[in-house]
């Protein structure tokens, strides 16, 4: 998709949703076609049609899946939030990756690390950033390992 796509308005076809996700560093999802979402809350895990009521939420590190008519799409989102309308979604995250994006064995040394620092000494600080680095991981091996790579 050219960046002349990413600007033009979108109009979603008839009982279908937008869905836009987007991360600091770039627009990752676009659809004019989306049947349903299903996203990790901060307060559980939410499904999403067209015609839905409107709210606004935050989201928890987890998998967020979205289905264009028959097709599955999975992706691991790390925090963010989430505004719903009766036709649209827009997810807003700290990051996000497709599971054909998710280099497994990266990921895999990412949880093995924030592990072995979960079993040090740390401070309250350095332990919640190892917990998070340990969710995010254990979220990408998920994705990357049902969903994308064997």
């Amino acid at each position: 998709m050219s960046d002349k796509d990413w600007n033009k308005p979108m109009v979603a076809e008839k009982g279908k949703m937008l869905l836009e996700i987007v991360a600091p560093s770039r627009q990752v999802v676009r659809s004019e076609r989306v049947d349903e979402v299903v996203a990790p809350g901060s307060e559980g895990e939410f499904g999403i049609l067209p015609g839905h009521a409107a709210f606004l939420t935050t989201l928890k590190s987890g998998v967020l899946s979205y289905r264009e008519a028959n097709d599955w799409h999975y992706l691991a989102v790390d925090w963010g939030y989430a505004e719903v309308g009766p036709n649209r979604v827009i997810i807003l995250a700290e990051g996000a990756d497709r599971a054909s994006e998710i280099d497994l064995e990266e990921a895999k040394v990412a949880k093995e690390r924030a592990e072995k620092a979960l079993q040090e000494q740390l401070e309250e600080h350095d332990y919640e950033k190892a917990r998070v680095e340990l969710l995010r991981a254990l979220t990408r091996i998920q994705v990357a390992e049902r969903h994308g790579q064997k």
